[in-house]
């Protein structure tokens, strides 16, 4: 298998005001001091990266995810673009994110991180009715979410995403038609809509293992899919993976690398990079992890992970890229990984074509595969997981 480069940098920023009720990323609710010790050692680990991993690519994606990266102040992500720039070369196009939450951002700090050259917003809604927002633990109101649409527009921003969730407690139909009309409303570039998840750990998992569960059932879940797929693409916003949707030309240039399963440098607390076949985790706790950015300053003992081996890559790149609707090309897998491992998940693959879950299509010369929305996607987790079963080991 031939060697890629990262083109993309992810940089976790793990400071909240709250933890949601639904929440198991790694963040922290620390203060103001806690927040330049982290900044600081954030631009360590760039200088100790990119001596131990030279750059080679141009950047053509950052993303500042979270955790809520609108609560550092514009000097603060200024300080970690200049660290970047420093050491990588940056393409004059490339996208520049930053994760927000509405109540964390005005038009001041807006205009202040476009300044530095962000030039898109990832804001997180989840919900248009107050009663859904305070079930979920969320750090803000209704009227905030438009406060904070007005700034990004009123800011300069042409690119902009909202975040909603499906699936949530007591939520009805009709309260989930409601906010996806007042997403398209407000006009954002980009949707992301994500169905809920409970994870053991969080306020959700503990309450409803406790029996009290007063979630949708899973076909108003499944009700709730068809309609965002129905409803988003007549306004103009085409379902190009399985949780997101976009204008024309506004597609997610980051997470598109995630998707095709392109190698990509991540850093900070909880953060995974994918470089030379390794997937590379860092603590999830705030003390370790800067703990262990001063260990690898003195020592040179950095960040290390096993080599994945070509079956493990394989599934990899199946489960990322059967996300999306363009599916994948069959020739460039066989070229990465080989016409055995390829004709394995193939025959696996063709089980579901009857069902109309899973497509093959031939394209000059190659044969893309696809999941077929709505169905494919809505099933994706029985497909992926005997695909896993059949491919590893």
């Amino acid at each position: 298998m031939s060697q890629t480069f990262p083109k993309s940098l992810y940089l976790h920023i793990p400071f909240c005001k709250r933890r949601c009720f639904y929440c198991d990323f790694a963040i922290t609710t620390g203060g103001k001091n806690l927040k330049q010790q982290y900044v600081d050692a954030l631009c360590q680990e760039i200088v100790l990266t990119v001596a131990e991993i030279p750059p080679v690519e141009t950047l053509q994606t950052i993303f500042f995810g979270g955790g809520t990266p609108s609560l550092l102040s514009v000097p603060q992500v200024e300080q970690i673009l200049e660290a970047i720039a420093k050491y990588f070369a940056i393409a004059s196009n490339a996208e520049i994110s930053l994760e927000a939450n509405a109540g964390t951002v005005n038009l001041e700090s807006l205009q202040g991180y476009r300044s530095l050259g962000i030039n898109r917003i990832s804001l997180g809604a989840q919900a248009f009715q107050q009663e859904l927002l305070d079930v979920c633990g969320r750090g803000h109101c209704v009227a905030e979410i438009y406060e904070a649409v007005d700034a990004i527009k009123n800011a300069g921003f042409e690119n902009f995403s909202l975040d909603l969730i499906s699936g949530l407690p007591h939520q009805s139909m009709a309260e989930w038609d409601f906010s996806l009309k007042e997403a398209i409303a407000l006009q954002p570039t980009h949707l992301s809509i994500y169905d809920l998840t409970i994870e053991e750990g969080t306020a959700f998992g503990k309450r409803y293992q406790a029996g009290d569960n007063p979630l949708p059932t899973e076909s108003h879940t499944v009700e709730m899919y068809r309609t965002a797929h129905e409803l988003l693409p007549s306004a103009g916003y085409a379902h190009y993976e399985i949780s997101n949707y976009a204008q024309s030309g506004y597609q997610a240039k980051h997470n598109l690398t995630y998707w095709h399963n392109q190698p990509f440098y991540g850093m900070g607390m909880g953060a995974t990079s994918y470089i030379n076949r390794q997937r590379i985790d860092r603590p999830r706790k705030m003390r370790e992890y800067l703990e262990a950015i001063a260990l690898w300053q003195s020592s040179g003992i950095g960040f290390t992970a096993p080599i994945i081996d070509a079956a493990e890559e394989l599934m990899d790149s199946l489960m990322q890229g059967l996300r999306l609707a363009e599916g994948l090309s069959l020739k460039a897998l066989q070229e990465t990984y080989g016409q055995d491992l390829c004709d394995r998940a193939m025959q696996i693959l063709d089980r579901y074509r009857g069902q109309n879950w899973v497509r093959f299509v031939e394209q000059s010369g190659d044969i893309r595969i696809m999941l077929v929305p709505p169905d494919g996607w809505l099933f994706s987790n029985i497909v992926i997981a005997n695909l896993y079963e059949n491919l590893s080991g």
